[in-house]
């Protein structure tokens, strides 16, 4: 008894964690698969490079047109599809709750550009003199 005790135990230590992530993996096989099959025209999606677009058409069953800037639209395989992101949001609405009244702040970042990226710009050159 205690000889097929070890082998079995060793057995349960594999084997959970080997079901358990198969299921996993299954679940997010399916999710995916919705995903791709749900798309529609006018949904913002992220590839699996990192391309933000538009989807423009979804007609075929394999590829997807999407388009990555006014005018410029590009045919991708339907999985390259990552997921779908929300449109960007260029305005916050704050609501003060002494006056209920609505409040649109826009952000600006007015920080010079040389400090955003953190180089130095060197004076121009004299050209002509030595």
């Amino acid at each position: 008894m205690n000889q097929l005790l070890l082998p079995l135990l060793l057995i349960i230590v594999v084997a959970i964690p080997l079901v358990l992530g198969s299921r996993k993996q299954k679940r997010a096989a399916a999710e995916q698969q919705n995903l791709q099959s749900s798309l529609s025209e006018g949904d913002r999606v992220m590839t699996t490079s990192g391309l933000y677009g538009t989807v423009a058409n979804t007609s075929d069953e394999t590829t997807i047109d999407i388009e990555i800037a006014p005018g410029v639209v590009t045919t991708w395989l339907r999985q390259a599809v990552r997921e779908k992101v929300a449109p960007p949001v260029d305005e916050v609405e704050e609501i003060d709750a002494d006056d209920e009244e609505t409040t649109t702040v826009t952000a600006v970042d007015e920080t010079p550009v040389e400090e955003k990226s953190g180089a130095q710009i060197a004076p121009p050159l004299e050209h002509g003199k030595k």
